[in-house]
């Protein structure tokens, strides 16, 4: 462990580039990420309402659309290749730079050092890189709209042969797929800089009096996910390197031999199909728990704060998030149910499907079981970590019946896929992301967020939610497949009603986020001054430092930690909290022996 108790010689920049754009401070690195996250989900979100208006109202031509692609949006009337290029660029834009770039690298870069009572980060100039390649990696994204044929319409998945043979492919195969890869590879890059120093700064760098068991759940949280990308993203990152060669170096990584397009044997030979799969999944599936892991540790920390007494069990949840990072590379093969996988190996792939389903199960007891009785304090971060609960059972359950090879087959290509993962991991994380913001805004920027609004975004955020993802399992269920752009077939014809309505509720719910979006720009500028530095009356470190942060987090004195982080309802305490650092000799029952 570090020692840090030292008073910190860490001096900040003065030059206005140094402090605001390439900057070495882990706080302005964290609003860096939070930024580059805001305007990806904007973009997905405008996105996903031009499908939702096509999948809606079919031929209906929507206004100035050919302005995004003349080719694409003929006449302002989407057509079905568009389609698939837009749902690709939504899926990837929302997975990687909003799911995984807000709830664990913008909050995590920001509060993880001052939460083990570090000054910064141990590699900070690397922090820097870590941003900076991922901003990078946002470009080839977008410019992929700009080239002659548009972005890939692949999938977020990408899956072979398809991505890999070129222009024969369909629009946007040639130097779509080049320009996603592309934009894959570095962000794997970023994130692989970032994990290593999440896991140096968990490990190596926390003050006097803190050990590993005295962090607050969202550094384990932060520092469990940082393991999980180390080995998923450094997966992903030369399966898109082969990716690319397969395009502009005349390999056969993922086109098998004979392969017809068009009536025309492309000259390619002896690579393999599945094996883009296999080394898409092997990160895909942890890319889930990504997602999800740091909104646990969110969820939690707020909820305890609010309840004003700790969670039934520190430890068990901490040992249940840890038994999620390593069933989540044994589950990777139920992706891949429909690609012939021999059934002794599904079997193989099931079993630990429904395995992972405990801690996941014994996460949300926890949280129910602590909830029990509890004097929760109803604001707009305890609404939205309790929409998290709700969200992540909802989708969750339905995650029990795509483990099952027999069903997965029959529902793998459709609907009721799309509601179980938009559910469990996008919305959940979307609403971790919301819950985080609201409670740590006051100790980002020095400012409080307007309450009222914030109850608003949450009711609107929620049932629009449930009106929007829950009918895609009826649909699912009824037969629909998730990329039809087009419902000719007569047992679709029937759905369309069911289409619009979902097509409503998603312009409902995006007109929530327009809410946020107010609420958060004028509370930075307008908004009320916090009280006091511990506004919520927290116990973990953030909140025994100023507001915001001084550069070296603590200024002067480093901080020595006495407690555990969750000292809630003791008695014979003074307050009915007390702070990491304080040195009131009071221990309660869960203080750590």
């Amino acid at each position: 462990m570090h020692d840090m108790s030292a008073p910190a010689v860490h001096h900040a920049p003065t030059s206005f580039i140094r402090k605001h754009v390439f900057s070495t401070d882990h706080k302005v690195i964290g609003k860096q990420y939070y930024s580059l996250a805001l305007v990806a989900a904007l973009v997905g979100m405008f996105l996903s309402w031009l499908m939702r208006l096509h999948l809606g109202f079919g031929s209906w031509a929507i206004p100035g659309l050919h302005l995004l692609s003349k080719a694409g949006a003929p006449g302002d009337v989407m057509t079905p290749e568009y389609y698939l290029q837009l749902m690709t660029m939504h899926g990837t834009i929302m997975v990687f730079f909003v799911l995984t770039t807000a709830p664990f690298a913008a909050f995590g870069n920001f509060f993880l050092p001052i939460q083990t009572g570090a000054e910064d980060m141990p590699f900070p100039h690397f922090n820097m890189m870590s941003f900076w390649v991922t901003f990078a990696a946002f470009l080839p994204i977008v410019a992929s709209f700009f080239v002659s044929d548009g972005p890939t319409l692949g999938g977020w998945t990408q899956y072979a042969p398809l991505s890999a043979i070129g222009s024969a492919g369909g629009p946007g195969e040639g130097w779509g797929v080049i320009l996603w890869a592309t934009s894959i590879c570095l962000f794997c890059i970023g994130q692989l800089l970032g994990s290593l120093n999440f896991i140096t700064t968990t490990l190596d760098m926390r003050c006097k009096g803190m050990s590993l068991l005295r962090l607050p759940l969202t550094a384990w949280a932060w520092f469990l996910t940082s393991i999980m990308g180390l080995a998923a993203f450094a997966v992903l990152m030369p399966a898109t390197i082969l990716l690319i060669l397969d395009h502009v170096a005349g390999t056969s990584f993922f086109v098998a031999s004979n392969l017809v397009i068009n009536d025309q044997v492309l000259p390619h030979s002896g690579g393999s199909t599945l094996l883009w799969q296999h080394l898409f999944w092997f990160f895909g599936h942890p890319e889930v728990y990504i997602a999800i892991v740091p909104g646990m540790g969110i969820v939690s920390h707020i909820l305890i704060t609010n309840m004003r007494k700790p969670m039934l069990s520190h430890r068990v949840l901490i040992y249940s998030m840890g038994a999620l990072v390593v069933l989540s590379y044994m589950v990777y093969g139920h992706h891949m149910f429909v690609s012939g996988m021999n059934p002794v190996s599904s079997l193989a792939f099931s079993f630990p499907t429904l395995v992972i389903t405990i801690p996941s199960t014994i996460v949300v007891l926890i949280w129910l079981g602590s909830l029990y009785g509890s004097k929760l304090r109803i604001n707009a971060a305890s609404l939205f970590a309790l929409g998290f609960i709700s969200m992540f059972i909802s989708g969750g359950v339905s995650g029990f019946f795509l483990a099952q090879p027999s069903i997965d087959i029959m529902l793998h290509a459709t609907y009721f896929v799309v509601g179980h993962f938009h559910l469990v991991m996008g919305v959940a994380a979307m609403f971790g992301i919301f819950a985080g913001t609201y409670f740590w805004f006051p100790k980002m920027a020095g400012r409080m967020m307007n309450e009222t609004l914030g109850k608003v975004h949450f009711v609107m955020s929620f049932i629009g939610a449930y009106c929007i993802f829950m009918p895609f399992h009826y649909l699912g269920i009824a037969g629909n497949v998730r990329r039809y752009q087009a419902f000719t077939d007569d047992y679709l014809i029937p759905l369309i009603p069911v289409h619009k309505f979902i097509t409503f509720a998603a312009l409902f719910t995006g007109a929530a986020q327009l809410v946020f979006l107010y609420n958060l720009i004028h509370s930075r500028f307008k908004g009320e001054i916090p009280p006091n530095d511990n506004p919520w009356e927290g116990t973990s470190l953030e909140w025994s430092t100023a507001t915001p942060p001084p550069h070296n987090n603590f200024g002067d004195k480093m901080p020595v930690v006495y407690h555990d982080p969750y000292q809630y309802s003791v008695e014979g305490a003074s307050k009915d909290y007390i702070m990491q650092t304080s040195t009131e000799n009071v221990h309660s029952a869960d203080e750590e022996k």
